[in-house]
């Protein structure tokens, strides 16, 4: 069974700056498209960004675009997010996940999920 550890979160100033990792272990990630997806208080979790199986390919949903970066490096297992320009809507814990497109949607694919990592962004 895959495990997912999340890490790089923390507390930043709107306009600062957070790289998220996401290390798996059980699976080797270069079989999957994977993706980012974040759950703020309150809300239901919700797809952020996602890259195909080489990083030649990358999606991000409309209110991360220009913003955030996400890669991969498929030697370590691990996936990244680069996000700039962070804005209090931003705060959220984020988590990675393999990811599938259906019907023009992003949805994770596996069951089990990390810890995740909290961002909050300060006004």
């Amino acid at each position: 069974q895959v495990q997912l550890v999340e890490s790089g979160g923390g507390l930043v100033q709107a306009g600062g700056s957070l790289r998220l990792s996401c290390a798996a272990s059980g699976r080797t990630l270069s079989n999957y498209v994977m993706g980012w997806f974040r759950q703020a208080p309150g809300k239901e979790r919700e797809f952020v960004a996602a890259i195909d199986w080489t990083g030649g390919s990358t999606y991000y949903e409309d209110s991360v675009k220009g913003r955030f970066t996400i890669s991969r490096d498929n030697v370590k297992n691990t996936v990244y997010l680069q996000m700039n320009s962070l804005k209090p809507e931003d705060t959220a814990v984020y988590y990675c996940n393999a990811a599938r497109l259906n019907v023009g949607s992003w949805y994770p694919l596996w069951g089990s999920w990390g810890q995740g990592t909290q961002v909050t962004v300060s006004s």
